[in-house]
């Protein structure tokens, strides 16, 4: 299911239009796997109405990561 689709099922169970069973029941899922999308979503809202929200690594772009630290090698050049 892609991630449209389970924000969309997500918004009808928080709206009451559905329930995690009948969803669950629908898609031949687990409840505790509905369950879990439900939980996921709540987070993302608290963090959404935060001041300053929060960020995990794994939702940042590989570019904004803290950098590893490396070390240089030192270099010989010749200055003639």
């Amino acid at each position: 299911m892609t991630a449209k689709r389970k924000a969309a099922v997500v918004m009808d169970i928080f709206k009451g239009k559905t329930t995690v069973a009948e969803v669950a029941r629908q898609h031949d899922l687990t409840v505790s796997e509905v369950e879990g999308w439900t939980e996921e979503a709540q987070r993302s809202m608290e963090n959404g109405f935060r001041a300053r929200p929060r960020t995990s690594v794994s939702s940042m772009s590989p570019s904004c990561r803290k950098p590893r630290r490396r070390w240089a090698r030192p270099t010989c050049r010749s200055t003639r």
